[in-house]
């Protein structure tokens, strides 16, 4: 089925959350992934793209430029869903590029993004996609008081 990709908009912040609930298996509410996409929204320095199916969203991809002092300017991609039932038909891949580009526009000397050890098929997708595994690491977090879901 066609689909299309576009600047995301705060009234897909409910499809959002439950892209991420249900691609990714993270509880955030909507609410709180509204407050949070209508700050990323206003950030030059970050991108969100959705792609629909008949005005439907069935996925979306969060870039945002990542600085250093010791490398040149990369995007991240801090996040990329899509629903299930949308999967191997080049949802995933478009946004890819998308975000690809929108990075280029940026600056950006190349793309990253981390993916969790677990998720061998998304590994292949990256791979497929071009990217490469160029190192394996553990990540380390501390939380400071409650964490709001």
């Amino acid at each position: 089925m066609p689909f299309t990709v576009r600047i995301a908009e705060e009234k897909d912040a409910e499809a959002l959350a439950e892209l991420n609930q249900t691609a990714l298996g993270y509880t955030y509410s909507p609410e709180k992934t509204a407050e949070k996409l209508k700050i990323v929204l206003l950030d030059p320095a970050q991108a969100v793209l959705v792609a629909e199916i008949q005005g439907t969203v069935v996925g979306y991809i969060h870039a945002a430029i990542y600085d250093t002092l010791y490398f040149d300017t990369l995007a991240d991609i801090r996040g990329i869903a899509v629903d299930a039932n949308c999967r191997r038909q080049g949802v995933g891949r478009t946004l890819l590029h998308a975000a690809e580009s929108w990075a280029k526009q940026q600056g950006a000397c190349g793309i990253r993004l981390a993916s969790g050890a677990t998720r061998t098929g998304a590994h292949a997708f990256y791979a497929a996609c071009g990217y490469e595994n160029s190192k394996s690491q553990q990540r380390f977090i501390k939380y400071f008081g409650s964490i709001s879901r």
